[in-house]
């Protein structure tokens, strides 16, 4: 609990803001999503909530109500005969306040 504690207290560097907010994700279930004002992005595995979210609201000038995160491990497949290993991935899901929008089509 305490590691929790220490990170919500502080901010990240503005260096780690733009390395927490890799892509958006641009599919057709995320569009739907933004019927209920979320957005989601790929971020790296060692990030958590607490950074996302200072980073998001820093870096959109929004308000963040919450954020979801999802973690994808690396799947095992083989490749012209040959064994492999997928990325694992993490992905975020934002929740944003009421009257606040993120336009994923611009960049920063």
């Amino acid at each position: 609990m305490t590691k929790y504690l220490a990170s919500k207290a502080s901010k990240p560097s503005k260096e780690r803001m733009y390395e927490l907010i890799r892509r958006p994700i641009i599919t057709e279930k995320a569009t739907l999503m933004s019927e209920f004002n979320q957005v989601s992005f790929y971020v790296p595995v060692d990030a958590h909530k607490f950074e996302i979210k200072s980073a998001i609201e820093d870096l959109f000038k929004v308000k963040v109500n919450a954020v979801n995160t999802l973690r994808q491990q690396g799947k095992v497949k083989r490749f012209r005969g040959e064994p492999g290993r997928r990325n694992e991935t993490k992905k975020a899901i934002i929740t944003l306040a009421e009257g606040h929008t993120i336009d994923v089509t611009t960049g920063l």
